[in-house]
């Protein structure tokens, strides 16, 4: 590796893939953000499930070589789509970013900087601490992992903090990178329960190490009043109780005041998404 500008030669060392469907509104400021990025030695994978929208014309404006532009013969739906940006990455690492979400600029120099530093392959994931922000870009609220502090979280304590707390304390997507080969050995996302789907998989990543937090905003997920998340919003609370239970069944250590306490935060996590998307997206 090049350690002036971060490119080797043949395998990139990560692979960043965005499934992207009907997201030719917010795709541009998201390919941007990569191709922003100081750590240069990455691939961009543009995976367009079908879309019936300007998404090609658009990603064929940019003339850079690390780009990689595919398009599915069918709609595959957000489970067959994620798991088709799995199987074409190529880079040591992998980060999904959805199409309408942003990176900041350190963002890959930061998160693999902590991976290559695990010689001993005792992190499974890292993951920081994100703005969510609204349709035109304005940060709305900042989310991080409780505590605040840099560095090493046992596996154990992420997964009790999220079930406790009915959520995703590690965040979407475009805030975690991980191990390729790690991932490759699990197999793929599982969208079973839907509003999950993220977290399951950080779930079982964690079976095999621990996380790492960086309490810095690299990442900023955007709301969107046509956003998946909103509109599966009704199964929120119902997808997250069936994934709490899936966890109990599979894991010995889950307390049962933790399951109780997330099946109860799960609906109040659901009633307070709803009223900041009524009175601040709308």
């Amino acid at each position: 590796m090049d350690n002036e500008n971060g490119k080797c030669a043949g395998t990139p060392a990560v692979s960043v893939c965005i499934p992207t469907f009907r997201g030719d509104a917010f795709l541009r400021p998201a390919i941007d953000s990569v191709l922003a990025q100081t750590f240069l030695d990455f691939e961009l994978i543009i995976v367009d499930d079908h879309s019936p929208d300007e998404t090609s014309a658009l990603v064929a404006c940019y003339d850079d070589k690390r780009i990689r532009y595919l398009r599915n013969n069918e709609n595959l739906g957000p489970q067959g789509n994620w798991n088709r940006c799995l199987a074409e990455a190529k880079g040591k690492y992998f980060k999904l970013m959805p199409q309408d979400d942003l990176l900041e600029r350190d963002c890959l120099t930061r998160q693999v900087e902590v991976l290559e530093q695990d010689a001993a392959n005792e992190i499974a994931l890292v993951f920081c601490a994100r703005n969510i922000i609204g349709p035109s870009g304005t940060t709305l609220v900042r989310r991080g992992f409780p505590g605040g502090v840099e560095g090493p979280v046992l596996a154990k304590t992420i997964i009790a903090g999220c079930v406790r707390r009915g959520t995703n304390l590690m965040g979407e997507p475009a805030a975690v990178m991980i191990r390729r080969e790690l991932a490759m050995g699990l197999g793929w996302f599982d969208a079973a329960n839907p509003y999950v789907i993220d977290l399951d998989y950080w779930f079982r990543l964690l079976a095999r190490g621990d996380g790492y937090y960086i309490p810095q905003p690299l990442a900023s997920f955007r709301v969107l009043p046509t956003s998946w998340s909103v509109a599966i919003g009704a199964r929120q609370t119902s997808d997250f109780r069936r994934f709490i239970s899936k966890v109990v069944r599979e894991r010995g250590d889950i307390r049962w005041l933790d399951r109780a306490s997330g099946y109860v935060m799960a609906h109040v996590n659901t009633i307070l998404r709803h009223i900041f998307y009524r009175f601040v997206l709308n």
